[in-house]
């Protein structure tokens, strides 16, 4: 990371800086790293932090990342956030648990966990941010359908490899005891499943035990191309 944004990132702990700022500011020079010089894109295109099948979904991409962040310039914060668009998703939900600590007078964020609600919303039906937490939208479920009526997890429909899942809010909490009855689903980048394309897991209601969809694979893509 650059000497300016460790020394924002210090300051932001001192003042009260906004860190989800702080990490916007981060990611949009990773993006401005990533388009020049002149747009040669196949010279460095091997070094991109993101990949795709194609140089057109790529590109893509480029655009829509570049707007997302326009928009926060802008227009101020997003109400809702493609996760997709960032280059990291981790460091985004560890902003997130930051401004939520900080919040939280005593809270420590070392026992601060990742916790998830799944809307019946899509992204054009968000109209305000949550009061708590970020809104997150484009995540794509593998294995496994959504019953929107009932917010569970479901079989498959035939041939329909991918899903497409609602609008979810994700919070933290102090140091809460998860669950046992929900599927604690992994998140990947990528449909390539590696340990460098993790991000990290979200909780999904079931009516079957959460080992039923351990053995199919089920998992969120933050992008299926």
């Amino acid at each position: 990371m650059p000497k300016e944004f460790m020394s924002l990132g210090l300051l932001s702990c001192k003042t009260g800086i906004d860190i989800l700022s702080f990490f916007f500011f981060c990611e949009r020079s990773q993006l401005h790293n990533r388009i020049k010089p002149a747009f040669i894109v196949l010279m460095y295109a091997f070094q991109a932090s993101w990949v795709s099948s194609t140089l057109g979904f790529w590109f893509t991409e480029l655009i829509e990342r570049n707007c997302q962040f326009t928009s926060w310039v802008f227009n101020d914060r997003p109400h809702c956030f493609w996760m997709t668009g960032f280059f990291n998703p981790q460091g985004f939900l560890t902003a997130m648990r930051q401004e939520i600590t900080r919040a939280n007078k005593g809270w420590a964020l070392d026992n601060m966990v990742l916790r998830n609600e799944v809307t019946k919303w899509m992204k054009d039906d968000i109209s305000a941010p949550p009061a708590e937490g970020v809104y997150v939208y484009g995540l794509y479920l593998e294995g496994a359908g959504w019953d929107k009526r009932n917010m569970k997890l479901t079989e498959s429909k035939p041939k329909v490899l991918f899903e497409l899942m609602p609008v979810i809010r994700i919070y933290a909490e102090n140091n809460t005891l998860r669950d046992p009855r929900f599927y604690s689903c992994p998140i990947y980048k990528k449909p390539v499943r590696t340990d460098l394309n993790y991000i990290a897991t979200m909780d999904l209601r079931t009516a079957q035990a959460p080992e039923h969809w351990v053995l199919r694979g089920v998992a969120l893509l933050c992008d299926v191309k």
